[in-house]
């Protein structure tokens, strides 16, 4: 196996926020080491936030910058702060086409939607953060189904298992927008409260 810059950021996140990385050898790798660190005595307060963020923008593949403002955005916002800072990030345009297996990793789906690939509501949209709303129908170019980057997305449609919000018509390859972004908290690879605690300490 080739260890490269993912999989070794992955192993000091000590989580698998890289598809490449989401295997059980690196789960019994990974283990290894927080045993190791452990050892060595914990991490601070301020360190396990940090960490804490860490894991999240990269889960998310966004930008130092962008997640800082999903964060304010979501402190501005009414409610749940957790809930919001969450319903931000997944319902970003790339991860949507990520949830619906329209690709298999979030550089594929960015990709995707960058080079003008897939469509909202019959319009074509190329920014990867694009955020959805209810209703909204995605769907891929007419011109791009027959590129190499579908070549295996029936496949990739069988057994498909989407959140509840994400409804995907496989036969005609749309994916629509059912209700409210969400996610289970307890499928996440980060405490998503100690990383808001991060940026309100």
């Amino acid at each position: 196996m080739q260890i490269g810059p993912r999989y070794k950021k992955a192993r000091y996140l000590g989580a698998p926020v890289f598809r490449k990385t989401q295997t059980q050898k690196f789960a019994m790798r990974s283990q290894k080491k927080t045993k190791v660190r452990r050892g060595r005595g914990g991490k601070s307060e301020y360190g396990q936030q940090l960490l804490e963020k860490q894991k999240a923008r990269y889960s998310y593949g966004v930008s130092s910058g962008q997640f800082t403002n999903y964060v304010k955005k979501a402190l501005k916002s009414t409610g749940d702060n957790s809930r919001n800072l969450l319903k931000l990030l997944e319902g970003r345009l790339d991860n949507i086409v990520l949830r619906a297996n329209f690709a298999l990793s979030r550089f594929a789906a960015r990709q995707m939607v960058s080079h003008g690939h897939i469509m909202v509501n019959d319009k074509i949209v190329t920014i990867p953060s694009y955020e959805v709303k209810i209703g909204d129908k995605i769907s891929i170019r007419e011109g791009s189904k027959k590129k190499g980057i579908f070549t295996d997305l029936d496949q990739n449609l069988i057994n498909l298992q989407t959140p509840e919000w994400i409804k995907v018509d496989t036969k005609k390859r749309e994916i629509a927008i059912a209700s409210e972004p969400s996610v289970d908290m307890s499928e996440l690879l980060f405490d998503v409260r100690s990383v808001l605690e991060f940026y309100t300490r």
